[in-house]
């Protein structure tokens, strides 16, 4: 009886590079120079779901009779190669048998519900093909060491210079805030005319700034004169600013604003 031919021959050995598709009758190959070839299957639904493919068959109609017909086959290729069959290719085998049996009985007329014997063995093939076609998705995403590799890098080394930034108005503004909300609080109903100097406040600035040390910038201003005084005091400031006379610093962004003569004016005080 011959075998059942199906798709491609598949080569039983390779002796020195070249295929060897039919056992030798009067040729003497000894053992060594065989390497056997034979397609790997990850179970009795893996090679199920290979034979449907490579004969292109729906898998929702499968033809039991012709898929079982190649299974069969395959197996007997197994058998003759001396390979130990695993227990589950041989319960799919006989699984198959029953499926093909149960579909060769007639069916009665009342038996229109009774399911479809292949429905079970499609549920689980669909079933293996998604996870099957999941775990190669998978197995294709990049990997670390294979597609991926890190890359280390030492940040250069530099000397970096932290400039002060420049006191703009709005940093002025800013500080005031606070400092008319501390003299609101000393505010009183007393109606009393106040004599306040934007020349004498500057003098008196000068004379607290006089040892040539910083002085904070709220600190500047008494807040016992109310909202006129920190309005004056404010204006004397600016004044003495922009005669170059002080010199306003701030360290950061934020950060409290200190007042001190201005440089030239401590070198001439000097000489």
């Amino acid at each position: 009886m011959n075998k059942p031919q199906f798709g491609p021959q598949i080569p039983l050995a390779l002796v020195e590079g070249q295929a060897v598709t039919e056992l030798p009758k009067d040729l003497y190959i000894p053992p060594d120079a065989l390497q056997v070839i034979l397609e790997t299957f990850e179970g009795p639904l893996d090679l199920l779901l290979y034979l449907i493919k490579r004969q292109n068959l729906d898998i929702l109609n499968i033809p039991i009779a012709e898929i079982t017909h190649q299974y069969m086959g395959y197996v007997e290729l197994m058998k003759s190669m001396h390979l130990e069959l695993a227990a589950e290719y041989l319960v799919m085998a006989a699984m198959l048998a029953e499926i093909k049996s149960r579909m060769l009985l007639p069916r009665s007329s009342d038996a229109e519900d009774e399911t479809d014997p292949r429905a079970e063995l499609i549920r689980r093939l669909q079933e293996y093909e998604r996870f099957k076609q999941a775990a190669h998705d998978i197995d294709s995403l990049p990997r670390v060491e294979r597609e991926i590799f890190p890359a280390q890098a030492e940040a250069p080394v530099g000397n970096i210079t932290k400039l002060a930034p420049a006191i703009e108005l709005p940093d002025i503004f800013l500080a005031l805030k606070d400092i008319i909300a501390r003299a609101e609080l000393f505010t009183h109903h007393e109606i009393k005319k106040e004599a306040l100097s934007v020349r004498e406040r500057m003098t008196k600035v000068l004379s607290q700034l006089s040892d040539n040390r910083f002085c904070e910038f709220t600190s500047l201003f008494p807040l016992d004169e109310g909202r006129a005084g920190v309005v004056v005091t404010l204006l004397a400031l600016l004044e003495l600013v922009k005669e170059s006379l002080i010199e306003m610093i701030q360290n950061d962004l934020f950060a409290p604003i200190y007042v001190k003569t201005a440089s030239s004016m401590d070198e001439s005080a000097t000489a």
